[in-house]
């Protein structure tokens, strides 16, 4: 595996690779859900391409840039043991100029949920991953679904702008006890630890209530806000796969969203049903 963290350097290290490229962005504080994006990666295609960036752009005055979690010399350990061809470690020196063109997701679907917690936050996603994009040129490039809307706004600018690859969407890994992976659980003390599991029942609760035939979105809303007591919820939302507002269930074309913050940490879930 070769180490890069320059764009001159990842380059060179590119133009060797010969076949198809599957490409990871992570922001590092690699996981078991990072781990099965670069094995899919691995698997789909002749070499596979990670970046570690905790990308500046896309975090808002007040959050956790400066405290986000970091182990380099870990993930380096996983992306080797991942098969990686690639490791691309800039920093935002590299990455950034002082004449920047902006990038703006659009505001109908950047900024609720996600986006209206943190305004703007989408526009540095897309804005880094478009940069990312033309500097390791994918043949796939691999997102979680448990980052739901930000994997649609990415489908979108993919499609949008004609970008010559595809997006695969991986499934959500979880923890023995059903927690979604996340880089910021560390941040959870023992107390915390159990409590985040009320947003995965949250959801289950919801699944029981669909198998049993229900399809009225307030009211498994109202499953869910109950069971989510007493932590702060910032949203539970239903909505169909293009985040279009829905008047009941649609299977197979539904996803249902949850955020709340336990302690200081913020957390996110979802279900696509």
């Amino acid at each position: 595996m070769k180490i890069v963290k320059t764009i001159d350097e990842l380059k060179l290290a590119r133009s060797e690779l010969k076949g198809t490229i599957g490409f990871v962005p992570t922001m590092g504080a690699l996981h078991n859900g990072h781990l099965s994006l670069m094995q899919n990666a691995v698997a789909q295609n002749d070499h596979a391409i990670v970046s570690v960036f905790v990308n500046p752009t896309q975090f808002l005055v007040g959050e956790d840039l400066s405290t986000y979690p970091k182990r380099t010399q870990a993930d380096i350990k996983i992306c080797e043991l991942a098969g990686v061809s690639i490791l691309f470690m800039p920093t935002p020196e590299v990455m950034y100029s002082s004449m920047e063109p902006t990038i703006l997701a659009p505001s109908a679907k950047a900024y609720i949920l996600e986006g209206l917690a943190r305004p703007g936050h989408f526009d540095g996603v897309l804005r880094v991953v478009l940069k990312l994009f033309n500097l390791t040129k994918p043949t796939r490039a691999y997102f979680g679904k448990k980052d739901a809307q930000q994997l649609y706004l990415i489908q979108n600018m993919v499609k949008s702008l004609f970008l010559d690859l595809e997006i695969v969407p991986c499934e959500i890994v979880r923890e023995d006890d059903d927690l979604a992976l996340s880089s910021r659980n560390v941040y959870l003390n023992a107390k915390e630890r159990k409590e985040a599991l009320l947003l995965c029942e949250s959801l289950k609760v919801a699944t029981h209530d669909i198998i049993a035939g229900e399809r009225n979105i307030a009211a498994i809303k109202a499953e869910m806000l109950h069971t989510l007591e007493p932590l702060h919820v910032e949203y539970v939302e239903i909505l169909n796969r293009d985040f279009d507002t829905i008047e009941t269930i649609e299977i197979g074309n539904s996803i249902i969203l949850v955020c709340a913050k336990v302690g200081t940490t913020r957390l996110i879930d979802n279900l696509w049903i």
